[in-house]
């Protein structure tokens, strides 16, 4: 599926798409943060190494992605209210 342009969406879907970002990554962000302080406390309890410490830190660059997309719509927002 093709995504539209920014400019081509309605303040209605920016706001949609506003508040969808926003409730994503603040999902993610409590998911990665589960599981790195789990990953932490089993390999303090194993005193081995497990890769759930290096997931959280894999999938990090999503939040900074989303975090950009989200920039993005409230930029294109705040220049729509500027035209008004």
């Amino acid at each position: 599926m093709k995504s539209k342009n920014l400019k081509e969406l309605s303040v209605e879907e920016l706001l949609k798409q506003q508040k969808t970002i926003k409730l994503v990554t603040g999902v993610l962000i409590g998911m990665l943060s589960t599981l790195l302080i789990t990953g932490i406390s089993l390999a303090l309890q194993k005193t081995s190494f497990i890769s759930f410490v290096i997931i959280p830190f894999a999938l990090l660059p999503i939040v900074f992605l989303n975090f950009t997309s989200l920039k993005k719509v409230k930029e294109e927002l705040n220049s729509r209210e500027n035209l008004q």
